[in-house]
């Protein structure tokens, strides 16, 4: 994660005035206080590279199982939810998250069950602890095969 601290002077001067109940005096208060600023450049980009439908036998084939290859930039992600959704993007079929370890190089593969053929909207959202960065696609998913 990178990370970049300002080093301006953020010194402040307050003056608090406070009511004294016991003889109506007030009462002035002076003193400073400092803060510093992280900023945290987040998952910038996120990109589906690939989909690959996943072979299986006819005894296997409960579900199609598609593949899909997933990169981005910025900082490294935690977790990676995955929503399948109708043609138009707009009623769920499902949502499926894990947490995600990624060392190096934002490079994932996602695999993922479909229960029948059709058409549907994938959206893939990266995350950590301070951003967010979604990728869609239209996948057509057939018995045994996907495009």
């Amino acid at each position: 994660m990178t990370t970049a601290s300002s080093n301006s002077d953020t010194s402040t001067n307050v003056e608090l005035l406070e009511d004294n109940p016991d003889g109506g005096c007030h009462i002035y208060r002076n003193g400073y206080y400092r803060t510093g600023i992280s900023v945290v450049e987040g998952i910038l980009e996120v990109n589906i590279i690939q989909m690959t439908s996943i072979q299986m036998t006819e005894s296997q084939a409960e579900n199609s199982l598609v593949d899909f290859v997933v990169t981005c930039q910025g900082s490294l992600p935690t977790d990676v939810c995955t929503v399948v959704s109708d043609p138009t993007c707009q009623v769920s079929k499902s949502v499926v998250c894990d947490p995600v370890i990624v060392t190096d190089e934002c490079l994932l593969t996602i695999r993922r069950a479909f229960e029948e053929p059709g058409t549907y909207c994938i959206n893939i959202t990266l995350g950590d602890d301070t951003s967010q960065a979604l990728a869609s696609a239209l996948i057509s998913v057939n018995e045994g095969e996907s495009t």
